[in-house]
């Protein structure tokens, strides 16, 4: 009689749901991180929203949708709402998250401070990135356990504070591997290719949409293997290595962008320091 009671009790302790793997593994609700949100059992996935953008929605299992939300590096600690399409306001806690500074010498001052001519370049080339981070095409992702899109070390962690020459820029808005130059890139996921460009700060750059807004975009890149409109499967190559750009040498700079937030891809290949 007592064992019942105990497993009663335990079963009443538990939520009404168990994590899936894709929550487990996601969930990390700080700045610049990701949040997954339960919405619950539903006929066909909900409409969901977030800072009036539209957000990821998969059916993790047979029972219920959720959310994948990405949290902008701008967000302060505390309650966020997500919006449905049935109406209802759905909130999740966001807490904080420490990231440290980083200080570069850049030799070329033009990098740092640039005139007006690169300014007005860096504006468009800004705008034309702006787009393509805001697309949202209806695919679901392949994966979201991704694959590392070069084999090399982490270098520089994705939230960095970032002093060029002693003056304050943008935290570093992707993450960093150690690569010489002419290492292939792979697509971490199966995407479609949406933009390539050779830009100011970024270089050789390949924008690569894996659905539903979740994009990862790739720079410094000594060399593009794709264009406009391929689609690429996972594992793909999509360019290889350089130091093209405001870089002080041969790496990958990779940034995953969620519902127009960039957020820590270390979420997505199971390397995420808290």
């Amino acid at each position: 009689m007592r064992f019942c009671v105990l497993a009663v009790a335990l079963l009443l302790a538990l939520p009404a749901h168990a994590d899936g793997f894709i929550s487990r593994l996601l969930n990390k609700p700080v700045p610049g991180g990701v949040a997954v949100v339960d919405l619950g059992p539903a006929a066909s996935a909900p409409s969901v929203t977030y800072q009036g953008k539209p957000v990821l929605v998969i059916h993790e299992d047979q029972q219920r949708w959720i959310a994948i939300v990405g949290i902008p590096l701008s967000v302060k600690p505390g309650v966020q709402q997500i919006s449905v399409n049935n109406g209802q306001q759905l909130s999740f806690q966001v807490a904080g998250k420490h990231y440290s500074e980083q200080r570069i010498t850049i030799k070329n001052q033009q990098q740092v401070t640039p005139n007006q001519d690169n300014l007005r370049r860096i504006e468009r080339e800004l705008a034309e990135q702006t787009r393509a981070y805001q697309q949202f095409s209806p695919r679901q992702p392949s994966n979201l356990l991704f694959d590392r899109p070069v084999n090399g070390p982490l270098s520089s962690p994705f939230g960095l504070r970032r002093f060029f020459n002693g003056e304050e820029r943008n935290p570093h808005s992707g993450l960093d591997f150690a690569a010489s130059k002419g290492t292939p890139i792979k697509a971490p996921a199966a995407g479609k290719v949406i933009l390539v460009g050779d830009y100011f700060f970024n270089g050789r750059t390949v924008f690569l949409d894996h659905g539903q807004g979740l994009i990862s975009m790739f720079c410094h890149l000594s060399a593009i293997d794709v264009k406009v409109g391929d689609d690429v499967a996972r594992g793909g190559v999509v360019g290889k290595v350089g130091s093209t750009g405001r870089a002080t040498g041969p790496h990958l700079h990779w940034n995953v962008s969620l519902n127009d937030a960039r957020v820590d891809p270390a979420i997505f290949i199971g390397a995420f320091k808290p």
